[in-house]
C-alpha cells in the first residue's frame, strides 16, 4: 500500500471518530436519522467487491506455495479442463470465507465480476462441478491433503518471532455436525439425538488454528482416534520448532494408556477425568485445610460508572412459586497423588469442589459437594 493510500485511509479514520464522539450540545428538534432519499450510481471504472481481502488470502496461498502443492500432492483429475486441483480446493475455501455456507453458494461467487477478477480467474467452478469433485476424495487423499496444508503451514511458521516457540497448546475436541440429507453415507444418532456426524478436531490454540480433521459417524464416541492425531500433531509441532508442548482436552480424552508415553516424551497434557467413585472418595477424605478458596477474575471490567442491577424476575417467580434451585455458594480446590490404572507414573490431579445448596422458596436444602478433576 502507498503513501497517498496510507494517508487516505488515515483522514478517514479521523473524520468518523469525530463524527460519532459523544458531544454534549443542544437540544435537537427532529431525529437524527433525516435521509429522505438515496440515489445509488453505477461507476465506469471503480467496483466494489464485498469479500475485500479475498485477493490478499489468494495471495498469500501462493507465496506460501499452497497452489503449487496442493497441485503437485493431489492427483484426482485425470485432465484439467479447465481446473486444477487447487482451484477445486481453493474454490470452496474461498466461498466459505466470502459468507457463504454451502456449496450452492458458488453460485452467487461465480456471477460476481468483481470477485473473478480479484482472483485472476477467467471462471470458477460451479456447485455441481464442485460437488463432483468432493466425491473423487478417498480417505487416503483427506489425509494427504491435511499433510500437504500442514507443510505449507511450517512454512508460515517459520515467519513467526521467537517468543511464538515457546509452548504449543494442542487442543482435542468433538463436535455435532448436524446433517438433514437422506442419503449421507456414513450419518449416525448422536447422543444427542441428531442425525450428522460426529468429527474429530486437533487444533493449536495458540492460534485457533485446525491441524488435523477427522469425519466420523455421529454415533461414535469423541476420543475415538484422538491418539493417533495427536501424537501427528505434536510430531507436526517438534517440526514446526516448538520448544514446550501440552496437549488439552475434556474427560473424554484422558487417554491414560497413552500418558507415561508422552510424559518420556516431554509432553505435558492437561486433561479432565471422569468424576469415578474412587477419586471422590480420595477427594471427600482429603484434610479440610488443603483446600483453598478458589477466586476467579471477573469476566470484564466496567469502564464507566456502575449501573444499578435491574430486578431479576425469574428468581423472584422461582421463589414464589417454591421451585427447587440449585446455587452454587463456594468453590475449593486443592490437589492429590493419583496413578492411573493403567500408567506406571504418578501424576497431579487437581480437585474442584462446588459447594452446592437447593433453594426452596425461603429454605436452603444442602446438597452432597460435587467434585470435577
Amino acid at each position: 500500500m502507498n503513501a497517498s493510500l496510507h494517508r487516505q485511509l488515515n483522514r478517514r479514520k479521523r473524520r468518523i471518530l469525530r463524527r460519532i464522539e459523544n458531544q454534549p450540545g443542544v437540544e435537537r428538534h427532529r431525529p437524527m436519522m433525516t435521509a429522505s432519499n438515496i440515489r445509488y450510481e453505477i461507476a465506469e471504472k471503480v467496483r466494489a467487491i464485498a469479500p475485500g481481502g479475498i485477493g490478499a488470502i489468494h495471495l498469500l496461498a501462493q507465496r506460501l506455495g499452497l497452489v503449487h502443492d496442493i497441485d503437485e500432492n493431489l492427483h484426482l483429475l485425470k485432465r484439467h479442463l479447465p481446473y486444477f486441483e487447487s482451484d477445486h480446493v481453493l474454490n470452496i475455501a474461498y466461498n466459505l470465507l466470502a459468507g457463504g455456507q454451502r456449496l450452492e453458494h458458488l453460485e452467487v461467487r461465480r456471477n460476481d465480476e468483481v470477485y473473478l477478477d480479484a482472483l485472476g480467474a477467467q471462471r470458477i467452478p460451479d456447485p455441481t462441478t464442485a460437488g463432483d469433485f468432493c466425491r473423487r476424495f478417498t480417505e487416503a487423499d483427506v489425509e494427504r491433503l491435511m499433510d500437504t496444508i500442514n507443510g505449507v503451514r511450517l512454512r508460515a511458521w517459520k515467519q513467526q518471532p521467537d517468543g511464538f516457540f515457546d509452548e504449543a497448546f494442542l487442543d482435542a475436541d468433538g463436535t455435532i455436525a448436524p446433517c438433514d440429507g437422506w442419503c449421507k453415507q456414513g450419518v449416525g444418532l448422536s447422543y444427542k439425538g441428531v442425525w450428522g456426524y460426529h468429527p474429530l478436531i486437533i487444533s493449536l490454540a495458540n492460534t485457533a488454528e485446525p491441524l488435523f480433521l477427522v469425519n466420523r459417524s455421529g454415533n461414535r464416541p469423541s476420543h475415538e482416534h484422538a491418539d493417533g492425531y495427536l501424537d501427528r500433531a505434536i510430531a507436526l509441532c517438534r517440526r514446526g520448532g516448538f520448544r514446550k508442548i501440552t496437549l488439552r482436552g475434556d474427560t473424554d480424552f484422558t487417554q491414560t494408556r497413552h500418558l507415561d508415553r508422552w510424559d518420556r516424551e516431554s509432553v505435558r497434557f492437561i486433561f479432565g477425568i471422569a468424576a469415578m467413585p474412587n477419586l471422590v472418595a480420595r477427594a471427600e477424605g482429603l484434610p479440610a485445610e488443603q483446600y483453598s478458596e478458589l477466586e476467579r477474575p471477573p469476566r470484564y471490567s466496567i469502564e464507566t460508572v456502575p449501573r444499578r442491577a435491574r430486578e431479576r424476575h425469574r428468581d423472584r417467580i422461582v421463589s414464589e412459586r417454591q421451585f427447587d434451585t440449585l446455587k452454587l455458594i463456594g468453590e475449593e480446590v486443592a490437589e492429590f497423588e493419583y496413578r492411573p490404572v493403567a500408567c506406571e507414573k504418578t501424576f497431579r490431579v487437581i480437585v474442584l469442589r462446588k459447594r452446592l445448596v437447593v433453594e426452596k422458596g425461603q429454605l436452603w436444602l444442602f446438597e452432597p459437594d460435587r467434585f470435577f478433576f
